[in-house]
């Protein structure tokens, strides 16, 4: 049986360049080697932007186009909506229930989220949730495997010890050296570790569409380049004869990202010696951008007008998913003694 893999993108925004390279290149790749779930977020989304989400319908159209584009295949991954498969809410209300709260109050990322999101109030039931909320997005479809950076671990590892709780008290798996069955109802998430590079924004500030300093995956080639000459470079390298060092400058940082071998090679090599000055070098990166953009131009311009394809996308994502979440609660249900129908609630033989 193929190993399942859990994903997903809260709709906050347009994509950039960051979230390509730190999850959605590996998301293409991984549905070689796995049966993949990817989720767009939205309940996630309102964790923290309930008083102000914004446009978020608009912003669930353009990840599913960025998605698409960059080569996410319906036919090969299971594409859908958080909030239209409802059995993540009913998982997340009976996880929550075993959940200890000591465990969420824990958790690193809670207080350095209260910390960075100081101009919203956040601590709310929901932001305080969101492990248990993700646990149930995991555990629903039975992944064995969740694609993560290392800063995502201990969202991950609560996950796999809610698993292992709801096993421990019912169904397994059972001691070993016993003649009875192990029944776990949950496989344990194991985290799919990856390097994910810290991409800058174009200014050297964290990439933000705040900051406006972010290259999107449905720029037009005239914008990035537009956006390429103006990227910060080495601040040491004042006039074109001076040399400059590449292991400082922003601009260099993208071509080992972005570039082929050789023009990496050619823009260390001469960058060092004054051969290239950095308007060159930024045409470099220019080309080298648009030549990853155009292909997810061309796939994004055959579907961004086509709402009855999108819409089926979606609709059958959205019925494989519920199909594999009301398996499991079927499962879970039973072991709880909760009832499927009115006749099951009365009939207690």
């Amino acid at each position: 049986m193929t190993n399942r893999i859990l994903s997903g993108m809260r709709p906050t925004g347009r994509l950039q360049l960051g979230n390509y390279v730190g999850a959605l290149k590996n998301w293409v790749h991984l549905q070689d080697e796995y049966d993949c779930f990817f989720m767009i977020a939205d309940w996630h989304a309102l964790t923290s932007n309930y008083a102000d989400p914004g446009d978020m319908r608009r912003n669930m159209r353009a990840v599913l186009l960025d998605w698409l584009a960059s080569g996410i295949d319906p036919e090969r991954s299971t594409i859908f909506v958080q909030s239209l498969v409802k059995e993540h809410a009913e998982l997340n209300l009976l996880l929550g229930m075993f959940t200890p709260l000591a465990w969420l109050e824990r958790c690193p990322t809670y207080k350095d989220q209260i910390t960075q999101l100081a101009n919203k109030e956040i601590e709310t039931h929901g932001f305080l949730g969101y492990p248990v909320l993700m646990a149930a997005d995991i555990i629903l479809y039975r992944a064995n495997f969740v694609p993560v950076g290392e800063d995502q671990l201990p969202h991950l590892e609560i996950a796999r010890e809610i698993a292992r709780r709801v096993n421990f008290f019912h169904g397994g798996p059972i001691e070993t050296g016993t003649n009875l069955p192990t029944r776990p109802i949950f496989p344990e998430p194991e985290p799919l570790l990856s390097a994910i590079p810290r991409l800058a924004g174009l200014d050297g500030r964290k990439m933000s569409k705040s900051y406006d300093n972010a290259i999107y995956l449905d720029d037009t080639a005239e914008t990035v380049q537009t956006k390429a000459r103006s990227m910060m470079t080495d601040p040491a390298r004042v006039r074109r004869t001076d040399p400059g060092n590449p292991d400082i400058c922003p601009v260099f940082s993208y071509h080992k990202l972005f570039s082929s071998p050789e023009i990496v090679a050619e823009v260390d090599r001469d960058c060092r010696t004054a051969a290239i000055g950095c308007i060159d070098c930024k045409k470099l990166l220019a080309n080298s951008l648009n030549t990853l953009l155009d292909p997810m131009r061309e796939r994004r311009a055959v579907l961004e007008n086509d709402t009855p394809r999108l819409t089926e996308i979606l609709e059958a994502g959205n019925a494989r998913a519920r199909e594999e979440a009301e398996r499991t609660m079927g499962v879970l249900r039973e072991r709880l003694s909760l009832p499927a129908s009115a006749r099951d609630a009365v009939n207690a033989s």
